[in-house]
């Protein structure tokens, strides 16, 4: 396995210099201001990485006042009660995309975050405290315990609510197979257990978050 410090060589080399290696690459936010973040901000992005799987994310975009609206700004406990008649109203709102299967999810998401915050204060604590260390049991518990969030929904809703951590993109699983930490996209936890041990001996050796690690191992390939 290469260092870091070799695989931002071959970032740079292919983007014009290491400062357009790492540029545009967002600092990942500290534990207390992850906290600080309402948990109707988290459902939101659950529902937007939900609703964006398999369609153009242009057409979220465009319809995305609308939805926020729908969903009552996305407050977990009122989005958790819609049942019934209220739960078919929705299945015929312009306003939303109309998949019954993604609106439940998100439903169902809004109590595992009420859940959750009754448990420990509020849903975004909990996701501040979790360790970096130990991304991998975050992502599979957000896959487990939550709703449509495996593959890289859970991951791209943790990295745009600013928790530092990686997203196991096409370019990120190119560059782990290039240095063997990997033979094929990991799905067992014996696979996901090197990923992170990986990423782990890389921010030990560089400093940096596995945030900028991350994007900088797919702008190593792409």
């Amino acid at each position: 396995m290469r260092t870091f410090d070799e695989i931002l060589a071959i970032a740079a080399e292919r983007h014009g210099g290491q400062e357009a290696a790492l540029a545009g690459i967002p600092a990942p936010l500290s534990p207390d201001e992850i906290a600080m973040q309402p948990d109707a901000r988290f459902l939101a992005a659950m529902a937007r990485g939900i609703f964006q799987a398999g369609i153009s994310w242009s057409v979220v975009e465009a319809k995305w006042p609308g939805i926020e609206e729908a969903f009552h700004g996305f407050e977990p406990a009122r989005v958790a009660m819609i049942e019934g008649d209220a739960f078919d109203a929705l299945l015929s709102d312009t306003r939303v995309i109309r998949s019954g299967p993604k609106l439940a999810a998100i439903r169902d998401n809004a109590a595992f975050l009420t859940e959750v915050a009754a448990e420990a204060g509020s849903f975004a604590r909990k996701i501040a405290d979790w360790p970096v260390t130990e991304f991998d049991a975050l992502l599979d518990w957000l896959k487990r315990s939550g709703a449509r969030l495996g593959g890289n929904t859970g991951a791209y809703m943790l990295r745009t609510m600013g928790k530092d951590g990686y997203v196991l993109s096409r370019d990120v699983v190119g560059r782990l197979n290039a240095e063997g930490v990997i033979d094929k996209p990991p799905s067992s936890r014996k696979a996901l257990a090197a990923v992170q041990e990986a990423f782990n001996t890389w921010a030990e050796d560089s400093g940096l978050p596995h945030t900028t690690i991350s994007r900088v191992l797919a702008r190593s390939i792409g």
